[in-house]
């Protein structure tokens, strides 16, 4: 029985150790850009395993509830995409209507 490898949920609530060590401003930028492409990277990983397992299900007969677990977590994923991505135009859209 495979397991789900990330929850987006517990991955945006635990506390990274750069966090806590209280980094520099110039530090805190290159941090930053480690946050996004670490989510990016961890996003594309969870789809790519959820992926996986569906094809093992549907191929081999492997367990369908690790195939559920994945679908499940991939999807979590996705919304939780989709709401950063609505947040971030959201965001752009009020400094377009700012006065300048």
């Amino acid at each position: 029985m495979s397991t789900v490898g990330f929850n987006a949920y517990t991955a945006l609530n635990t506390a990274r150790p750069a966090d806590a060590a209280g980094s520099a401003g110039a530090t805190a930028k290159a941090d930053d850009k480690n946050v996004v492409a670490e989510g990016i990277s961890d996003f594309r990983a969870a789809l790519q395993q959820a992926e996986g397992t569906a094809m093992d299900a549907a191929v081999s007969g492997a367990d369908p509830h690790a195939m559920v677990a994945a679908l499940a977590n991939a999807e979590m994923m996705l919304d939780a995409a989709v709401t950063i991505r609505d947040k971030v135009v959201e965001a752009y859209q009020e400094l377009l209507r700012m006065p300048v």
